[in-house]
C-alpha cells in the first residue's frame, strides 16, 4: 500500500481540515462516541498527523466546543446588554437573530444541549450565563416593564419558542423547505408573543 504523500506547507491547511472535521464528526456523534480516527477519516488525513497537530481528542473537542459557544451565546449577549435597545428592540433582534443562527447551524441546539448535558459543572463554570444575564439591561427592563415577573421564567420561555422547533425538527418536520419557511414566519411570531407575555 503506498504511503499517502502530504504537501509540504500543510500547517494552516491541515489544521482548517481538522477543525472543520472535528466540527463535523462532533456535532454529529458527540464527545462521548466520537474517535479520533473518524476525525481523520472524514479530514482525508492519516491518524498520526491529527495527533502530531492536536494530541487528543480533548484539546479539539475544546476548540470546537468553544466555537459553538460562541455562535450560540454571543448573538444573545450582544443584545441583551446593549443599553441602547428599547425592550420591544431587544425582543425583536433576539427572535430574528436566534432563529437565523439556528437555521444556518441546524444541528447547534441538540449538540449543545447534548454536552451541557453530559458535563454541566464544567458549562456552569465556563459559561457563566447566569451572572451575566442577571446584571443584563435586558433583565432591568423586564423588572421595569412587569415587577411581578421573574425575568428567569420570562427568558426561559423566549429561548424555548425560540429552540424548540429545531430540537424537535425530526419528529415534527419532514420537509426543510416548509421547515425554513415557518421559521421565517416565526421570527415576527416569537417577537410578538413575547411582547404579549409582557404585557400588563
Amino acid at each position: 500500500m503506498a504511503k499517502s504523500k502530504e504537501p509540504k506547507n500543510i500547517d494552516t491547511t491541515t489544521e482548517d481540515k481538522l477543525i472543520e472535521a472535528a466540527r463535523k464528526v462532533f456535532t454529529q456523534k458527540g464527545y462521548a462516541a466520537t474517535r479520533t480516527r473518524d476525525i481523520a477519516e472524514e479530514a482525508g488525513i492519516n491518524l498520526a498527523l491529527l495527533n502530531y497537530y492536536f494530541r487528543s481528542k480533548e484539546k479539539l473537542f475544546q476548540l470546537v466546543m468553544a466555537e459553538k459557544l460562541q455562535q450560540l451565546f454571543s448573538v444573545v449577549l450582544a443584545i441583551v446588554n446593549n443599553d441602547e435597545l428599547t425592550l420591544g428592540q431587544k425582543l425583536e433582534r433576539l427572535a430574528e437573530n436566534y432563529i437565523n443562527l439556528l437555521i444556518n447551524n441546524p444541528d447547534l441546539p441538540l449538540f449543545v444541549i447534548s454536552e451541557i448535558k453530559a458535563n454541566p459543572e464544567g458549562f456552569k463554570d465556563r459559561l457563566q450565563v447566569q451572572h451575566i444575564l442577571k446584571n443584563s439591561s435586558l433583565v432591568r427592563q423586564i423588572r421595569e416593564k412587569r415587577p411581578d415577573v421573574e425575568p428567569v421564567h420570562f427568558i426561559v420561555s423566549l429561548l424555548g419558542m425560540t429552540i424548540f422547533p429545531f430540537v424537535a425538527k425530526p419528529i415534527l418536520f419532514s420537509d426543510d423547505k416548509n421547515f425554513n419557511i415557518l421559521m421565517e414566519e416565526r421570527k415576527n411570531l416569537v417577537a410578538k408573543w413575547a411582547k404579549v407575555i409582557l404585557e400588563t
